[in-house]
């Protein structure tokens, strides 16, 4: 997935905002917290996609190669998917969705009724 197709994605999604900040990163918010972003990472030409993942996914996802914790977000359980070859798209839209629904549902009631959200109910 490249940024054109991550920010067309994220921009799908319900009660989402964008701007691009630290160094021209796409970052997507819902309700104003981050749930996902797109930057360069090191000298590398290719885009690397961050996410806030559940404990579990974050674990097994730390485990796969070309997936590591998210640098200054990592504490938080957030991965970067730093291979375009370590996740494919379908895998990767189930994975923003999920990201977009832990942000969403930490978000109060009240902020959620007032964005149109839904609220979820969470084991």
């Amino acid at each position: 997935m490249n940024r054109t197709e991550f920010d067309a994605y994220c921009q799908s999604l319900q009660a989402t905002t964008h701007v691009e900040q630290w160094g021209g990163a796409s970052v997507w918010k819902v309700g104003g917290k981050i749930f996902a972003l797109c930057s360069h990472w090191g000298t590398g030409t290719h885009q690397c996609i961050s996410f806030k993942c559940s404990d579990f996914s974050y674990e097994i996802l730390c485990e796969q190669e070309g997936i590591v914790p998210a640098p200054y977000l990592a504490r938080a359980k957030w991965v970067q998917v730093r291979d375009p070859d370590a996740m494919d798209d379908d895998d990767l839209k189930r994975y923003l969705d999920a990201a977009h629904d832990i942000v969403a549902g930490k978000l109060t009631k009240a902020r959620q009724k007032a964005l149109g959200l839904k609220s979820k109910v969470r084991s």
